[in-house]
């Protein structure tokens, strides 16, 4: 099973670029974030015209995520975090999809630091924490996959001197992400590739393609069960060389058949 995550950053304006990376990667299941669009004008159609089912959870102009699965409905089960009632942020959304629990986030962005849209990053990973919590204790496959808005370590991002006070950097947001893998998440990109300098994100400004000046914010996190079921974790960074690309590369990971019990 290939399961991927991207950063779509505006599907309408980039539908092209989403249906033909689909064509070619073929992805059982994709998490997709900052659809920047209301779920009245989600491109549906054409999304299942590519053959795959669909769940979303949109906002106008702002953020939004949805779960695609190859030829069958995802079967959500979850919309929103609790915590905060008056958050109307469309960050995350959950979906059963081949027997595998999907839950596909955006985590806020959090600059500039210091400040109220900081203190909102850190609120909502605590949420997500308790989140990934319960979903540890169902004992279900799972599957947390987004832009996480963060760096994990220096390995992480390409001058990591120069980002200690940026909300994707600071040390309260690497020592939650520290936290949630503790609870018995697998970094799957990590895990496969750990001394290795991976990307999925160059901005737009200061020629950072070109140069590779690269950050790693999308990440996988895998429940242990999911974690030895772990064959393969890349970055189709290829894609971030298309014309009117997003400013993320899709991440993906493929999984082994489960081991079926004997009777």
């Amino acid at each position: 099973m290939k399961i991927a995550t991207f950063n779509i950053n505006g599907i309408n304006g980039r539908l092209d670029l989403l249906l033909r990376w689909l064509g070619e990667a073929e992805p059982d299941a994709v998490c997709l974030q900052e659809l920047k669009s209301p779920n009245v004008k989600f491109p549906r159609r054409a999304v299942e015209a590519a053959g795959y089912g669909v769940v979303f959870h949109g906002q106008k102009s702002w953020n939004g995520v949805a779960i695609l699965a190859r030829g069958q409905e995802p079967i959500e089960t979850h919309r929103g975090l609790a915590g905060e009632e008056d958050d109307v942020q469309s960050r995350y959304i959950e979906a059963a999809v081949n027997g595998v629990l999907i839950g596909c986030l955006y985590l806020p962005n959090g600059n500039p630091y210091p400040g109220t849209k900081f203190d909102y990053k850190l609120r909502w990973f605590e949420r997500l924490k308790a989140r990934a919590s319960e979903l540890l204790a169902s004992g279900a496959p799972v599957v947390l996959a987004g832009d996480y808005n963060v760096m994990p370590t220096d390995l992480d991002v390409y001058a990591p001197e120069r980002w200690r006070d940026d909300a994707l950097f600071r040390i309260e947001v690497r020592e939650a992400f520290a936290d949630l893998e503790g609870q018995g998440w697998t970094d799957a990109v990590r895990h496969l590739h750990p001394d290795e300098t991976i990307y999925t994100f160059w901005d737009y400004k200061r020629q950072r393609w070109p140069r590779d000046a690269g950050l790693r914010i999308d990440h996988l996190l895998l429940t242990p069960d999911l974690a030895k079921r772990l064959k393969r974790a890349e970055v189709d960074r290829h894609v971030r060389g298309w014309e009117g690309t997003s400013d993320h590369a899709p991440v993906w990971i493929e999984l082994t058949e489960p081991k079926r019990t004997k009777k």
